[in-house]
């Protein structure tokens, strides 16, 4: 599930981000302090859940519900205020909840069960990805194809960091080799980028990408990969790692020899 927070408090946004964290650890999670911001991210990325404060500066929360619908009809709205006067502005959107400040883990809980638009994830193991020996994706068990090799190979890059986001200038740095940055370069990449999008939307599988402008990064909780069930002491996974590590890739041989050493 990929959910937005925002609040042009700072300190707001800190408590609210503590507490969704708390009550629904195994989701992505981006906070803004800007509207503008989040629309931006919602434009590029599917959001199933905002959680948006009301009176915000430049355009407060109902006008921000109103522009994340117009993106994505199914967006489920959740507003947080310290006022109950706009309850009735709030549920005319159909908002799937009316938190009060300070919003609490178990208020959090509570209101995800009254989601208006209830969230279909597909089963994690509906999509698994290896990456013992050489690196491969399936999809209902079956190898997706890619019309690009370096598109493969970027997928398995994300994969490798984990959650992590990775600059589009690193990316570029890794699958071509550290070559000279340069416009022709900048436009392959953008291509691969267009490709794996649309290669893992094709699948069913674009949940595990997340976009945001910038960078990118694969959502670990949306797949299952036995790298990350090593790092998750998994006896099976352990044990299926025999030395050889996204073997056809060079950037891998030193995660490969890290991996020896904690075997």
């Amino acid at each position: 599930m990929n959910v937005i927070a925002v609040d042009d408090e700072h300190l707001a946004l800190v408590s609210i981000e503590h507490s969704i964290k708390k009550a629904v650890p195994d989701i992505m999670l981006t906070c803004f302090d800007s509207p503008t911001n989040a629309i931006n991210y919602s434009q590029e990325n599917k959001v199933d859940l905002a959680f948006l404060d009301i009176e915000m500066g430049g355009m407060t929360g109902i006008q921000l519900a109103k522009c994340l619908k117009d993106i994505n009809a199914k967006t489920n709205i959740i507003f947080t205020t310290g006022y109950s006067k706009y309850a009735l502005d709030a549920y005319a959107i159909h908002a799937s909840g009316y938190l009060m400040k300070p919003v609490t883990e178990s208020a959090i809980t509570e209101a995800m069960d009254y989601l208006f638009h209830p969230v279909d994830l597909p089963p994690a193991n509906r999509i698994r990805i290896q990456t013992f020996g050489n690196f491969e994706i399936f999809v209902d068990d079956k190898p997706l194809v890619f019309s690009r090799s370096k598109t493969k190979e970027m997928l398995a890059y994300l994969v490798m960091q984990r959650g992590a986001r990775c600059s589009n200038n690193e990316i570029v740095a890794v699958i071509w080799e550290n070559r000279p940055d340069s416009y022709s370069l900048q436009n392959q990449y953008r291509h691969l980028v267009m490709d794996l999008r649309k290669t893992l939307e094709e699948a069913g599988a674009d949940n595990i990408l997340l976009k945001q402008r910038g960078t990118l990064a694969v959502i670990p909780g949306s797949f299952s990969c036995d790298l990350y069930d090593f790092f998750a002491a998994d006896i099976s996974s352990v044990n299926k790692y025999m030395g050889e590590f996204m073997s056809q890739y060079s950037w891998a041989e030193f995660t490969n020899a890290y991996l020896e050493k904690m075997q």
